[in-house]
């Protein structure tokens, strides 16, 4: 089983990769908790459809920061056609930690800011 915050989980929050913000992204989108009152903003940077940086920015919990540290780490490289595949299960599963169905939004909040940020791109690129 387990542990209820790994050293994945734990090395994420307290040293987290690609935190800040990007001039000018391509993709943006903050997402609110109102829950627990986390928000995490994703920032993304695109050569042609490939993530070429990858950047969060926000308030939030130890889960939260963990979660969008490494979705951050899960998507550079990545074209974004390939983004809306990343499943709630596989961010959970990357942060290796026993994550309790009332701290699952927690977890899945940055990936719900990836989605939305994805989705406005995409419909921006529909009307030209």
């Amino acid at each position: 089983m387990p542990a209820l915050y790994s050293d994945i989980l734990l090395d994420h929050f307290r040293h987290p990769r690609n935190y800040g913000s990007l001039a000018a992204p391509d993709i943006s989108n903050e997402q609110f908790n109102p829950l627990c009152g986390d928000r995490i903003r994703i920032e993304l940077k695109l050569d042609r459809s490939i993530v070429n940086q990858a950047r969060f920015k926000g308030d939030a919990c130890a889960i939260s920061t963990a979660a969008a540290s490494l979705l951050t780490e899960l998507i550079l490289g990545a074209d974004i056609a390939e983004l809306a595949g990343i499943s709630d299960a596989r961010l959970i599963s990357a942060l290796e930690s026993d994550i309790q169905p009332a701290r699952l939004q927690c977890a899945l909040l940055p990936l719900q800011a990836l989605r939305e940020g994805l989705k406005s791109y995409k419909a921006a690129d529909l009307r030209g």
